[in-house]
């Protein structure tokens, strides 16, 4: 039986690189996925989302802007901890974009910090998950956070040189996982590394 997997874009577009997760749904919607691979774009809608989450789906992909101290660029691959409320990283970097071709994974384990209801950002995965809880309604059976490193989350559209370059990576890390409906993902170890090219051309 076909999986079905939410993929969700989020971020605000008028706030510089949070508008990441946008760029990489919108990038996503032209791209043949499998049947029950579902992208959206929500921005800031985060209780329309909750709905949505709410609603039967197998699997879910959240993708954002997600500031963790990496070098700008720096892409994530996060499965939350739902259980304690709070989204900490069970897992490190997916990939390392930044300039200098240096190694900045970020520690596992390291917790993003908690965010309140409603700020310039919009909604925080964390946010969207209290919300999916106070529905009531049933989560995915996994959800998984594909995240970038933001240079600058400042009044302003357009993303930075440095999370622009991440977003061709980010589509394909998506995708690769939507497409096996995040079966593949082992929780609770180091993504190894996707193999992606850093901005100045050397491997990582």
């Amino acid at each position: 039986m076909t999986s079905r997997v939410l993929v969700a874009g989020i971020g605000n577009i008028f706030l510089g690189d949070d508008g990441f997760g946008s760029e990489v749904a919108a990038r996503l919607a032209r791209v043949d996925l499998p049947a029950g691979v579902r992208v959206v774009d929500y921005g800031i809608r985060g209780m329309h989302l909750a709905y949505d989450l709410a609603n039967g789906f197998d699997a879910a992909i959240l993708i954002d802007a997600t500031p963790r101290g990496g070098a700008p660029g720096t892409l994530y691959l996060i499965e939350p901890d739902l259980g304690s409320g709070s989204p900490a990283a069970t897992a490190a970097d997916a990939a390392d974009t930044d300039a200098d071709d240096t190694d900045d994974t970020a520690a596992a384990g390291h917790a993003t910090d908690a965010h309140p209801l409603f700020d310039a950002h919009g909604m925080q995965p964390d946010v969207v998950f209290g919300m999916l809880d106070m529905l009531g309604g049933g989560r995915p059976g996994r959800i998984l956070i594909v995240g970038c490193e933001p240079a600058s989350v400042d009044y302003g559209m357009g993303l930075s040189d440095a999370v622009a370059a991440s977003v061709d990576e980010a589509v394909r890390v998506v995708a690769e996982l939507a497409a096996d409906g995040c079966v593949g993902w082992a929780g609770n170890q180091e993504a190894a590394a996707t193999g992606a090219q850093g901005a100045g051309g050397s491997p990582l």
